[in-house]
C-alpha cells in the first residue's frame, strides 16, 4: 500500500497485554514503515519475574514501546503504540495511553490471567478498547469468545474477537474492529445528550 502523501488525522491506538502476548508481533505485522521497537536482550534479572512458560523461545522483551504507522485512509492513519506487559514498566503507561483514542488488549487464552492489568489499566483511563485473542496455534482454539468473555467479565459491548497477531489482514480486521466500536460509542453518546 502507498503511504498518504498529506496525512490530514493521526489518531493514536494502544496495543496492551500480557507479557509476551504477541503486541510487539502485531505491530510489526500491519505497520506501513519499519517499526520501532525498544527490545533488550532478557536479563538474569527477569528470573522469576517473566513467566515464560508459554513462550520458553522468547529473548527479548520490550523496555519502553513499539511504535508502527498504518494509514486507514489517504487521509487518516493509525500510530500504533505496543505497551510493555509487566509492572517494571508501567510508568509508560499513563505516557501511552493519554490521547489515545482506543486500545487493543491482546489476550492469551493459556494465561488469560496476564491480561487483567492491561484491562484495568484501559478501563481505568476510560478508553474503548476491544479484546483480541491472539491464537498461537489449534490448542488456542478450545475456548469460544464467549468463554473468553465470561473469563474475562467483559460487558456484552466489548468486542472480543480473534486475531493472528502474525497475520496482517487480521490484525487490520482487529483495528478495523476498535474503530467501529469507537465510533458505535460515540453515536450512542451524542444521542443520548
Amino acid at each position: 500500500m502507498r503511504l498518504p502523501q498529506t496525512v490530514s488525522r493521526g489518531v493514536k491506538v494502544a496495543v496492551a497485554g500480557g507479557f509476551g502476548v504477541g503486541k510487539t508481533t502485531f505491530v510489526g505485522a500491519v505497520s506501513e514503515i519499519t517499526p520501532l521497537r525498544t527490545k533488550a536482550e532478557m536479563t538474569a534479572a527477569s528470573i522469576g519475574t517473566d513467566d515464560l512458560s508459554a513462550t520458553p523461545s522468547k529473548r527479548t522483551t520490550t523496555v519502553a514501546f513499539d511504535f508502527g504507522r498504518a494509514a486507514l485512509s489517504e487521509s487518516t492513519v493509525l500510530y500504533l503504540f505496543g505497551v510493555p506487559g509487566q509492572d517494571r514498566f508501567k510508568f509508560m503507561w499513563d505516557t501511552v495511553l493519554n490521547g489515545a483514542l482506543g486500545a487493543v488488549v491482546l489476550v492469551d487464552t493459556r494465561r488469560v490471567e496476564d491480561c487483567f492489568r492491561s484491562l484495568d489499566r484501559v478501563e481505568d483511563a476510560s478508553l474503548p478498547f476491544v479484546v483480541a485473542h491472539n491464537v498461537f496455534g489449534d490448542e488456542d482454539r478450545v475456548h469460544t469468545l464467549e468463554d473468553i468473555r465470561e473469563a474475562l467479565q467483559m460487558a456484552p459491548g466489548v468486542p472480543v474477537l480473534r486475531c493472528d497477531a502474525r497475520d496482517r489482514q487480521s490484525v487490520r480486521g482487529v483495528l478495523i474492529a476498535l474503530v467501529e466500536h469507537v465510533m458505535r460509542l460515540a453515536d450512542l453518546r451524542e444521542a443520548e445528550a
